[in-house]
């Protein structure tokens, strides 16, 4: 039978916001042997908005400590937890089912990686049907008994040499790729702060504060070679795309180079004063 848990909504890193929880795969870890994994799996399903949980027979039975403080406060996973004596119930009420492996079972499957298998979720669940996705335990992953219960095989694109996957690694990936394909149409949580862009009039009269300064530190070796370098100088900040305060900041930092003779140098003043005292 399924044991599951209530609690109140939170978000994780950010409690003024509520979980949402939209209709996901299930995730569901055969045998788990370590708290720690399952809560560290856990984390990774609510960072990218999974929630449905299902443990087969896990070795240090649930709830668990370890898996708890693992989690990192995911909360709207680990209360949900379901935990099932076999596979078989724990997959009762889905009609797709994935199974992930890093090895060939030479079953007669298809063999798909990550975004074809978040794709075909995503459009299956979408459709209002429930789908889980299978992983293995920490030392040998599933047996090829439970492989054959799945509709296909997923694998990661790994290095052949070292194909082996942390439990939570592997639900990060997937949960990942589910999210670029279920909602792939949303935006990411934040955007840039671009700023107001700067007005034409303010680009002109940086450049021109800029061609002044220089004027008076002598960059232009010949009066000839002004106008052409000074086109060039306005070309380049023309291509910089700066916003506003960009151009506020460059021009306090110009007109601040401009009087640095105004002011007394510390460090000089510090040295006649040494060399009064010798």
């Amino acid at each position: 039978m399924a044991r599951s848990a209530e609690g109140k909504l939170m978000a994780g890193t950010d409690s003024s916001k509520e979980f949402a929880f939209r209709p996901t795969p299930a995730i569901i870890l055969v045998e788990p042997q370590l708290g720690e994994n399952i809560g560290a799996a856990a984390r990774a399903m609510a960072n990218f908005g999974l929630w449905d949980l299902r443990l087969v027979n896990p070795r240090d039975g649930w709830p668990n400590e370890k898996a708890t403080a693992s989690a990192a406060k995911a909360l709207p996973v680990i209360e949900r937890v379901q935990v099932f004596e076999t596979l078989t119930e724990a997959m009762a009420d889905l009609n797709l089912v994935l199974a992930t492996t890093a090895r060939n079972r030479e079953m007669f499957k298809p063999v798909i990686g990550p975004d074809e298998a978040a794709d075909r979720l995503s459009t299956h669940i979408g459709g209002g049907q429930k789908a889980g996705i299978l992983f293995g335990r920490e030392r040998w992953g599933l047996n090829n008994d439970e492989v054959a219960l799945a509709d296909a095989i997923v694998t990661l694109p790994v290095e052949p040499a070292f194909a082996s996957l942390n439990i939570a690694q592997a639900v990060l990936v997937i949960a990942y790729e589910w999210r670029r394909a279920a909602l792939k149409d949303q935006p990411l949580p934040f955007s840039a702060d671009e700023g107001e862009p700067a007005p034409r009039g303010q680009l002109a009269a940086m450049t021109e504060q800029l061609g002044e300064a220089l004027d008076r530190a002598g960059f232009f070796k010949t009066p000839a070679k002004r106008p052409g370098m000074m086109n060039n100088i306005r070309a380049m900040f023309a291509r910089g795309g700066f916003n506003a305060q960009e151009v506020r900041t460059l021009r306090g930092i110009v007109a601040a180079l401009d009087r640095r003779h105004e002011r007394p140098n510390p460090a000089r003043h510090k040295d006649e004063d040494a060399d009064d005292l010798s």
